[in-house]
């Protein structure tokens, strides 16, 4: 393979100097129109690629953002909802000059996630699934613009979020399982570290209070199959719900799995409605009953608006997209 060509070959080639070709790689229109029209020719001439490296010195950018998970990688790869908010990422980063770099942890121990970040590793930051106890979060929204997927532990003035009305969602949710005759309804929460957890808990008592209900039972997951299938198993311990809600689809899937062991019926003997609409919700025996939120327009639209924060515009501060019931066999 040939070695790739240099800036000064190219201005070699063009008959210019090194600071004209310099100035057509990055877009100035300090050039006359036969140098430019040389410089192009040159370029397409020798196949010549920018350094991106030498640019982002010479811009003090990295032309990178990242994406910041705080959990753990057995969750992250786990879970189809990271899936698809990457999936929106990618997305609608295609048409831009930015790279997505990928940072997971569930804490940061020695600050080193944090570090990169703030020692200028990126130029700004997109994160989902933060918990009210992950400090680090705060301080790499202290160092780079950043736009949080769902609402942020400590939300400032300045914080730009894209997120779904998860109060308003549990509470449709609820709102079908009492509309099918269901009296005895449990609920199956997210981590309570979690505002989306709290919010559709929220929602949940809401629904219930409106209708005269009080929770038959409540119990907290971590948003895993495992998680829902064990809160399920100590729900029917006791007084047996004929309905669960639980807070994501796959801790609905553990719920029907810990029903179907104890030969439960569903929707027959328990009604099961879960939240997500992810693929998660088609594998289901009953297929699922669920909330749908727009995970790759949550990925897409959260890219979209940090991108126009790091092109000096204004975006909207709070994006709430839509949410909607998506009724199937288990509920």
């Amino acid at each position: 393979m040939s070695a790739r060509a240099t800036i000064e070959e190219v201005a070699v080639a063009a008959g210019v100097s090194r600071s004209t070709v310099s100035r057509v790689v990055n877009g100035s229109t300090a050039v006359s129109p036969a140098a430019l029209q040389a410089v192009q020719a040159a370029i397409a001439e020798l196949s010549y690629v920018p350094n991106r490296a030498a640019r982002s010195l010479a811009s003090r950018q990295t032309n990178a953002i990242a994406l910041v998970v705080p959990e753990d990688t057995t969750r992250f790869f786990g879970d189809p909802f990271f899936a698809s908010i990457v999936a929106g990422i990618t997305g609608a980063l295609g048409g831009s000059d930015y790279l997505l770099n990928l940072l997971i942890a569930s804490d940061d121990p020695g600050e080193k996630m944090t570090s990169f970040v703030r020692n200028g590793g990126v130029d700004g930051a997109l994160i989902v699934s933060h918990h009210t106890s992950d400090a680090f979060v705060e301080r790499i929204a202290d160092a780079v613009p950043v736009v949080w997927g769902g609402r942020p532990p400590h939300q400032r003035p300045s914080e730009y979020v894209v997120d779904v009305d998860n109060t308003a969602a549990a509470r449709m949710a609820t709102q079908h399982l009492i509309d099918t005759g269901r009296t005895r309804i449990a609920t199956i929460t997210g981590p309570t570290t979690m505002l989306a957890s709290l919010d559709r808990l929220q929602g949940f008592h809401g629904a219930l209070a409106d209708a005269g209900l009080s929770p038959c039972a409540e119990d907290e997951g971590d948003y895993t199959e495992e998680s829902g299938m064990d809160a399920a198993r100590r729900m029917l311990a006791g007084d047996r719900p004929d309905a669960i809600f639980a807070a994501s689809d796959l801790m609905a899937r553990g719920a029907l799995r810990a029903l179907r062991a104890e030969g439960l019926r569903v929707p027959d003997d328990v009604a099961v409605v879960g939240f997500d609409d992810s693929q998660v919700a088609l594998s289901t025996d009953p297929p699922l009953t669920t909330v749908r939120q727009p995970m790759y327009a949550m990925g897409e639209t959260m890219a979209e608006v940090l991108l126009s924060r790091l092109a000096g515009s204004e975006p909207p501060a709070v994006t709430i997209l839509p949410t909607e019931l998506v009724v199937r066999e288990s509920a």
